[in-house]
């Protein structure tokens, strides 16, 4: 069964940085493109920023010049990397494939951004 392992949240003051794992089952990991969505307060899950296989990457533009996306395929692991951080950033972060294979969203890592 995939499972999905996300890590790295915490509370930050504006402008800090954060930097998210996330753990992918190797069954998918060398096949799919990797994604990093969130969801904040009241609000859609958002795509955040993916990469592929060969190590393309696209962002939000919410994102854009903040986050950075990586991946490691030797450890099935997926990461990004946030600076600059701001209050609208806060939300609870999830990584995925791109399109979304999962159906079983992994528990997330909240990220809240505050003074």
């Amino acid at each position: 069964q995939v499972q999905l392992v996300e890590s790295g949240g915490g509370l930050v003051q504006p402008g800090g940085s954060l930097r998210l794992s996330c753990a992918a089952s190797g069954s998918i990991f060398s096949r799919y493109t990797m994604a990093w969505y969130r969801q904040g307060p009241e609000k859609w899950r958002e795509l955040v920023a993916h990469i592929t296989i060969a190590g393309n990457t696209n962002y939000a533009d919410s994102v854009k010049g903040r986050f950075t996306i990586s991946r490691d395929n030797a450890n099935n692991t997926v990461y990004l990397q946030m600076n600059s951080l701001k209050p609208e950033d806060t939300a609870v972060y999830y990584c995925n494939t791109k399109p979304v294979i999962v159906a079983r969203w992994g528990q997330g890592t909240q990220v809240t951004v505050s003074s």
